[in-house]
């Protein structure tokens, strides 16, 4: 395959806030390319991407859902787009976490009322982490309170983002009726059923708009070296020639175009499928991969004849079976292929590869880089295990899941359907990382962790409708830590057997200290072999071993274990012992030290009529909660904060109580703080 064809490629993602219209607009952006011939609507439930039956029972995005279309722009060659609809919510965030790992670009989504919204930020920064490029879009312009000069105001001071609008938005406030495009020098004006005329710039509107273009080409000039020579040289700067630093810009991450639109009325679409193509990156555009390899560090560019490596990332079960989802990064996969897992020794066969459109799948006979696909019937897939060749098995870096913290207990009405329902919540945790299962080892109960209420209801609802199980819930747990309070030096682990048969010798010494981040780290001091190396590697796994559960019962957070010293005896020194020892050694070190239980605190973000912020003021002090910002919005507050976990549980129903239904909240991980006295 030639490099024409992977650089008409575009994988992106589209990520906003909750209810901005990120999956109207994907079904939109479906319509306008004739890749579905009916558009669905999220609140009749019959959305393209949303076609769980708890997303259309709820109208909201839980799994990111991808889907294939083509466009051409202007007198381009048709591009082919790989899009992939994310949710909006919080407790969602591995969606977008995942997704965001093996895209490309990005489209984010503001509402133009609301503007920049909590989750809005926490996708922006996932973004920026993985520094995939940006193209903002501004919709629900036909709303009453629209602004779009209000959200690129916030796009640079909530967002510390550059943004350059490439047009400016015509009619007034609600009647959303134009669009002057400043790169291509015409207005777009919308008629009934979103019927478009474009009209070149004539002399009275050139008069008007010129000043905004030169605007945006100095913005643009600013951090392209191409344009600015061109600008400081008077040529003209024709749409060719600012398209291209645009896109050279946006690619750098300079800064982000912005387009205006109202997805539900079918205004503004046309121009952000433009704008996919024009700014977003093809593969080719993207750094090439590192893999670990046998022999050291491989580098990856996206070449179909390069080594194989693609990175398994999402897992779904559908109709057909189990579908594992993979971007391939290098080399080319075909089905029939056996290849190497990073999870499996063994590897894995290639029965069945397809590409998926939604809820529908394709068979296809290969994949190349820069392709994302699926592949069909890998019942113990693992998200983030990277596929390659057998005689040159490769490493990615996997896909990092934020611990869960909160906890259900759940029992099954009958107790027939205890196995059953394990088969489901295993099923469930392997389509999920931030999803998981464990039993308690008190009562036997079993208890499944997740990010959030909202989550942990999805999923117990989905138990309930897709594995035909009645479960009961039990009070809820929250996800405790522990950290050291002082550093102790020279404590020793000793175990001694040495009596009748194999016995057992195992002698260390541990010093202890508490670090200022939520890591565990392990240090080998160990000078003149006096602890062998295999040996050191057992101390180190009893050492963490402990550390899972400490003096309160909770995981230990935050400590550096340091192996300064040790004895071992020619005949009874083992493994065993010296994981023994290691466990014994910090134990009695965090007995030493001492324990400071830690809790999860939420940043806590209340959307509330003016008149009942006081109540909700007065509820989050009540919490344990802290106030740090309140602004006015026009007849509503949005009220930030922050609050114990412990102490938010039931929060959306009583926030409901306290403002007549009419607040609402969001909330996601802050931190972790110490336990505050009651």
């Amino acid at each position: 395959m030639n490099t024409q064809i992977l650089s008409r490629r575009r994988n992106l993602g589209i990520i906003a806030h909750i209810d901005a219209g990120k999956t109207t607009l994907t079904e939109r952006l479906l319509w306008k390319s004739g890749e579905i011939h009916r558009v669905g609507e999220v609140h009749d439930g019959n959305a393209t991407t949303d076609f769980s039956a708890i997303e259309r029972e709820r109208g909201i995005t839980i799994g990111a859902a991808a889907v294939q279309a083509q466009w051409a722009p202007r007198d381009l060659p048709p591009h082919r787009l790989t899009l992939i609809d994310t949710p909006g919510h919080i407790d969602f965030a591995i969606e977008v976490e995942r997704s965001l790992r093996v895209l490309d670009g990005a489209v984010a989504v503001f509402s133009a009322v609301d503007g920049v919204q909590p989750q809005s930020e926490t996708v922006w920064r996932q973004a920026r982490r993985h520094r995939v490029p940006l193209i903002a879009f501004v919709n629900k312009m036909d709303r009453v309170g629209a602004s779009f000069e209000r959200v690129l105001e916030q796009l640079r001071d909530k967002l510390q983002a550059r943004p350059w609008a490439l047009g400016v938005p015509l009619g007034s406030e609600s009647d959303f009726s134009g669009w002057v495009d400043l790169v291509d020098e015409r207005v777009l004006q919308w008629r009934d059923g979103g019927v478009v005329t474009i009209t070149p710039w004539d002399d009275a509107a050139r008069s008007q708009w010129q000043p905004r273009r030169d605007a945006l080409v100095e913005a643009v000039a600013d951090h392209d070296e191409g344009l600015a020579d061109a600008w400081l040289e008077g040529r003209v700067i024709d749409a060719e020639l600012l398209r291209a630093a645009l896109r050279r810009a946006t690619l750098a991450g300079a800064g982000v175009p912005v387009l205006a639109g109202a997805a539900f009325k079918d205004k503004g679409i046309e121009a952000l499928l433009d704008a996919v193509v024009d700014y977003l990156p093809s593969p080719l555009d993207r750094p090439a991969v590192t893999a670990e390899g046998e022999a050291g560090d491989v580098l990856l560019p996206p070449d179909p004849d390069g080594p194989l490596a693609g990175l398994l990332f999402k897992i779904t079960h559908q109709q057909h079976g189990a579908l594992s989802f993979v971007r391939l990064y290098s080399g080319t996969l075909k089905a029939g292929d056996a290849v190497a897992s990073s999870q499996h020794p063994q590897g894995r066969r290639v029965s069945r590869l397809v590409r998926v459109q939604a809820d529908q799948t394709h068979d296809i006979e290969q994949a190349v880089a820069g392709d994302i696909v699926a592949v069909l019937g890998w019942k113990d897939a693992v998200s983030g295990e990277t596929l390659s060749a057998r005689d040159q098995p490769l490493r990615l870096e996997s896909i990092q899941a934020q611990a869960p913290v909160l906890a259900w207990r759940l029992e099954p009405a009958r107790a027939a359907d205890l196995i059953r329902m394990a088969q489901g919540l295993a099923s469930l945790a392997q389509e999920d990382p931030s999803f998981r299962v464990e039993t308690d080892r008190e009562s036997g109960e079993t208890l499944v962790w997740g990010m959030g209420e909202l989550h942990l209801e999805v999923m117990v609802e989905r138990l309930r409708s897709e594995w035909k199980i009645d479960v009961g819930i039990g009070s809820p747990r929250v996800a405790y830590q522990e950290t050291p309070l002082r550093a102790v030096s020279g404590v020793v682990g000793r175990v001694v057997k040495q009596s009748g048969g194999q016995g057992q010798f195992a002698h260390v010494v541990l010093d202890v200290a508490p670090r200022e981040d939520d890591q565990v780290v392990f240090n080998d001091r160990i000078v003149g072999g006096v602890i062998p190396r295999g040996f050191i590697a057992a101390v180190e796994k009893g050492v963490r071993a402990a550390l899972s559960e400490g003096p309160h019962g909770h995981p230990v957070v935050g400590i550096e274990v340091t192996l300064v010293d040790g004895q071992t005896h020619a005949k009874d020194s083992s493994d065993m012992a010296f994981h023994r020892a290691g466990s014994e050694a910090v134990r009695a070190a965090l007995a030493s030290a001492g324990t400071q239980v830690l809790e999860p605190v939420m940043a806590v973000t209340v959307h509330s009529p003016s008149a009942s912020v006081g109540d909700v003021v007065g509820d989050l002090n009540r919490r344990h909660g802290r106030v740090a910002r309140i602004e006015d919005q026009e007849g509503r507050a949005e009220v930030s904060g922050f609050a114990p976990l412990a102490q938010l549980v039931g929060y959306t129903t009583a926030l409901r109580s306290l403002s007549q239904g009419r607040a609402s909240s969001e909330s996601h991980l802050h931190g972790y703080e110490p336990v505050r006295a009651a």
